[in-house]
């Protein structure tokens, strides 16, 4: 017994060193693999360096869906899968060298004037406010629970109340007032009369009216409608144009449209000479080398001292583009009415407002509207658009960028207006834009390179633009067919389109994405031009080639003509009309 006590104590230590020799191999082993998985599962994030600048002086494009996202601890990135991290990677890159090429000085961003936002801040209709929304039929906390405070009709109100101006009215008056008896219909009704004037679209006159006193809304546009000299009330909605940022992608963001159009084969045939395209939209720039000699008619129903705006010139130059870049329709006419100003969340416009610039595109010979813009179903504005559609004016409208979840917008989704869906450069739907199956055609609307003004240029997503690639492409039909209605530019546009996605007409793409050149073959071979027209040929007739150094009446040019190249083939005339590029 005197011998066991040590002995038992020689073996464990001999156990302990025998297990020690084996267990140190394995662990010198398993180190390595730990710290390689640590390494993969934490990548490093910072892409600042890898993202090319244009301008130094602008801030570079956010995404609204990625700024919104909370920061990412450390700790959480470790339990990243690596496939995750290698997706993440191939999005944020951006391929040096890609893009516009140095010539095209002072790029800049435009703004975010239709943000993407969070279901709390979305209204009915899709539109992002600056303010939470409580959705029909109560929401979180006591408010929605107190007696009628949290009840559908009153939640519902407080959206509408958020679509339009606040404490304003427009009415339908009696035309034979005069201006003294509309001031004193207005103080019986405790409102100020803020403007008013003869809308000869719609044979009325319409009056634009403030609540000047804390009555209810609903109460005073009760008691106004019960005037007998009032023909209808209502809210003075509000409307956003089109536009949208977007993060940086990879692939070339420089007029991929115009080939993904196919407008330089269209163009050899046709490039919208002697068609008026209004656009109702914010200040353009005429001044832009861009846009010379191609504002035939300026308009601004604000009434505004706002210069040109980023948005307006634009929409102009995806359309008229015809120094540096190109547009669907480089020689149509413009008429640039301004109805969009200065807003809490952008440049917005009202019912009073885009009805002038409706009235004044109807009667100074458009024919063809562009509304880049979106908003609530306005009865106003309804009222517009079926006058002008009775005219046979083609009205194009932009989807609107509130995105899968959204119900339809107006006016695209009035059956009158081409609704227009956007479209990306890998030819997929362009991800903020609106579906549904009102979408007739889309086209090009993400990371489009445009003018902006002082001579700058732009980099900008929206199915704003789409909309306006759509209204220079029906002007280029017009050009070779001026007998076509509205009802034929659409079935020619929806024919003639590349189908995408879903075989067949889906609710993203409408029909597809527009082709220019085929639209155009097509519009050629449409029911003939009258003769007393004065322009066009019979089916099947082919057209002279034409000198432009002769006359500039015309670029018309025959199928076998040679194909111009992008930006060069302009009429000897015009071309000497623009000044040397800056």
């Amino acid at each position: 017994m005197v011998h066991d006590g040590p002995n038992w104590l020689m073996k464990t230590r001999r156990a302990a060193l025998i297990l020690s020799a084996v267990s140190l191999p394995l662990i010198a082993f398993a180190a390595p693999a730990v710290h390689a998985q640590g390494i993969m599962r934490t990548p490093n994030l910072n892409v600042g360096a890898r993202t090319p600048s244009i301008n130094p002086t602008i801030t570079p494009r956010i995404n609204p869906g990625i700024a919104a996202r909370p920061s990412v601890s450390a700790d959480r990135v470790a339990r990243t899968p690596p496939s995750r991290i290698g997706t993440m990677s191939s999005t944020l890159r951006v391929r040096p060298g890609a893009g516009v090429p140095s010539t095209l000085p002072h790029a800049r961003f435009s703004p975010n004037l239709h943000p993407a936002c969070q279901n709390a801040f979305r209204g009915p209709d899709g539109e992002c406010f600056d303010r939470p929304v409580m959705s029909a039929g109560g929401g979180n906390g006591a408010s929605a629970k107190k007696g009628s405070g949290g009840s559908r009709n009153n939640n519902t109100q407080a959206a509408v109340d958020l679509r339009a101006v606040r404490n304003e009215l427009v009415a339908e008056i009696d035309g034979a007032l005069s201006t003294a008896e509309a001031d004193e219909l207005a103080r019986r009704h405790g409102l100020e009369r803020i403007a008013s004037q003869s809308f000869p679209l719609l044979g009325g006159t319409i009056g634009l009216f403030r609540i000047v006193d804390n009555r209810p809304v609903d109460t005073v546009r009760r008691e106004l409608a019960a005037d007998g000299s009032v023909r209808s009330v209502q809210l003075n909605f509000r409307h956003f144009l089109q536009d949208q940022k977007r993060a940086p992608v990879e692939g070339d963001a420089a007029q991929y449209a115009v080939a993904q159009l196919r407008l330089p084969q269209a163009h050899a045939l046709v490039r919208g000479m002697n068609v008026t395209i209004a656009v109702i939209d914010s200040g353009v720039d005429v001044k832009h080398p861009e846009l010379a000699n191609s504002v035939a008619d300026s308009f601004d129903a604000l009434g505004s001292k706002e210069g040109p705006h980023v948005h307006g010139t634009g929409i102009a130059g995806a359309i008229v583009a015809h120094a540096k870049l190109m547009g669907s329709a480089p020689e149509a006419r413009l008429i640039a009415i301004r109805a969009f100003g200065a807003g809490s969340k952008g440049a917005e416009s009202t019912s009073y407002v885009i009805l002038r610039g409706l009235d004044y595109a109807a009667e100074h010979g458009a024919q063809i509207i562009n509304m880049s813009f979106a908003g609530p179903k306005d009865p106003l504005i309804e009222r517009g658009i079926a006058a002008t559609a009775a005219r046979g004016i083609l009205m194009v409208a932009a989807a609107g960028n509130a995105g899968a979840k959204s119900s339809p917008l107006y006016p695209a989704a009035n059956p009158n207006v081409i609704a227009v869906s956007g479209t990306d450069a890998q030819q997929k739907l362009f991800a903020a834009s609106n579906r549904g199956n009102h979408i007739a055609i889309s086209a090009p609307g993400a990371d489009i390179f445009l003018p902006a003004p002082d001579e700058k240029y732009q980099i900008t997503s929206g199915t704003s633009f789409s909309a306006a690639y759509i209204s220079g492409v029906a002007a280029l039909m017009l050009e070779r067919n001026p007998a076509l209605k509205p009802a034929d530019i659409r079935a020619i546009l929806t024919k003639s389109a590349r189908d995408l996605g879903t075989p067949g007409r889906d609710d993203q793409f409408g029909a597809g994405e527009a082709d220019a050149f085929a639209a155009v073959i097509a519009a050629a071979a449409a029911p003939a031009v009258p003769l007393a027209s004065g322009s066009g040929k019979p089916t099947g007739e082919k057209t002279p080639a034409l000198d432009p150094s002769v006359d500039n009446a015309s670029v018309s040019r025959a199928l076998n003509d040679s194909q111009p190249s992008i930006a060069s083939d302009k009429s000897a005339a015009n071309a000497a009309k623009q000044p040397a590029a800056q």
